[in-house]
């Protein structure tokens, strides 16, 4: 179900991560949502970080896609439970993993990725740049560059995993990938947009417009206790 207008917003915590290791993210997501199915009155939490340079496929992912050998990776490389094929994380990269319990919104998958989305292309349209997406994808384009990758996994409505905008990283990492099984659309970054774009403006932009576009009120939380 959706916030009626006349209701008070649901609740979210927000916390800052900064660059953490990939492991320990996906470690914390799963604990999440674990606490969650046991307990569904439990909050949403919304993660936002950065990730040291890493591979992530999805559970289906093909290694085709891949132009190295992942048994021999200098860069550590993780299949996951979210949908999708491989990509590729790094520092400048924004990252968004959203805990949220469905229910509470809409039990609908197609709706729930399509306002992820919607959060990226708000906060592209604040720098007025055109952002889009592209029919039977999942992401967002500027100028045919996808700038943001989505992948995530429900598992009795609560979600985990989530999102990714190229603020302003090393995209070389990619060049050994054809990032989400794509093979005629290159990826960019905001920074080619956008010379003087950091990283921590668009997290304040990201933060104000998913509140805005799930009709949520963040909570801004700096300690450990990750319930």
């Amino acid at each position: 179900m959706s916030n009626s207008p006349l209701s008070q917003p649901r609740q979210c915590i927000l916390r800052n991560l900064g660059i953490i290791p990939y492991h320990t993210a996906w470690e914390m997501q799963r604990s999440l949502v674990k606490q969650r199915l046991q307990d569904p009155s439990l909050g949403d939490t919304l993660l936002l970080l950065e990730h040291p340079p890493v591979y992530t496929l999805g559970t289906g992912s093909d290694t085709k896609y891949m132009k190295f050998d992942p048994q021999h990776s200098p860069i550590p490389v993780y299949r996951i439970e979210r949908g999708g094929e491989v990509t590729y994380h790094c520092p400048g990269q924004l990252v968004g993993y959203p805990i949220l319990n469905l229910r509470y919104y809409q039990q609908d998958l197609h709706w729930y990725l399509r306002q992820l989305e919607e959060v990226i292309i708000q906060v592209l349209n604040c720098y007025q740049l055109p952002g889009k997406r592209i029919p039977g994808l999942t992401g967002v384009w500027v100028n045919n560059y996808k700038v943001a990758a989505i992948g995530i996994k429900v598992k009795r409505w609560v979600t985990m995993h989530g999102f990714s905008i190229n603020v302003c990283p090393d995209l070389q990492g990619f060049k050994n990938i054809i990032p989400c099984g794509i093979e005629d659309k290159s990826v960019g970054s905001l920074q080619q947009f956008l010379p003087d774009i950091t990283l921590e403006e668009i997290q304040i932009k990201v933060i104000e417009i998913f509140a805005r576009v799930f009709q949520v009120q963040l909570i801004n939380i700096v300690n450990t206790n990750l319930v």
